[in-house]
């Protein structure tokens, strides 16, 4: 990292290379930036956030979320992707951990916490859970175009419940 260049000044032309499309080059600057300071949770985040999306590599993408909360647990960005993360490579003991750590960062949407733990109740075929975790989001919600969204899951939960529940036939003339 050239020495007339701050950690921050390159963090943002970093994001703006990101931003830019020009991956390569925004990888380069994350990585000159954790050589450089190795405790700038925010480059793991961005690194966690590209191996996520861009190379599909998880669980080298959980090593820079996870080395994020250990540098900065405060950092609210990180829990949403890291729990996505951990859900998708059904890492069941990390899920509820990462859910409940989250929930106490001030400035984490809880609302997007509980619709992942809704999303991974349903998976785990819990639909009670996992309306139950509809419901909190729905009602921490406070973005109108999200709002849709959370009662589609709660009507497509209740579609569950209702086809799980024994018949009972009345066969008498």
């Amino acid at each position: 990292m050239d020495i007339y260049t701050t950690v921050e000044e390159k963090y943002l032309q970093a994001i703006e290379e990101l931003n830019w499309g020009e991956l390569p080059k925004a990888l380069q600057y994350f990585n000159e930036i954790i050589v450089f300071d190795p405790d700038y949770a925010r480059a793991y985040f961005q690194l966690g956030n590209i191996f996520q999306i861009h190379f599909k590599d998880y669980k080298t993408a959980g090593y820079y979320y996870k080395r994020c909360i250990e540098l900065d647990p405060d950092f609210q960005e990180v829990y949403k992707p890291y729990l996505k993360l951990v859900i998708t490579l059904k890492m069941h003991k990390l899920v509820k951990q990462v859910a409940e750590k989250a929930l106490l960062v001030p400035g984490v949407c809880e609302s997007h916490i509980y619709e992942c733990l809704g999303l991974y109740a349903e998976q785990q075929q819990n639909f009670a859970e996992a309306a139950n975790y509809f419901k909190k989001a729905e009602l921490l919600n406070a973005v109108q175009a999200e709002q849709s969204v959370l009662q589609e899951h709660q009507t497509r939960i209740r579609s569950k419940l209702n086809s799980t529940k024994r018949m009972i036939y009345d066969l008498q003339e």
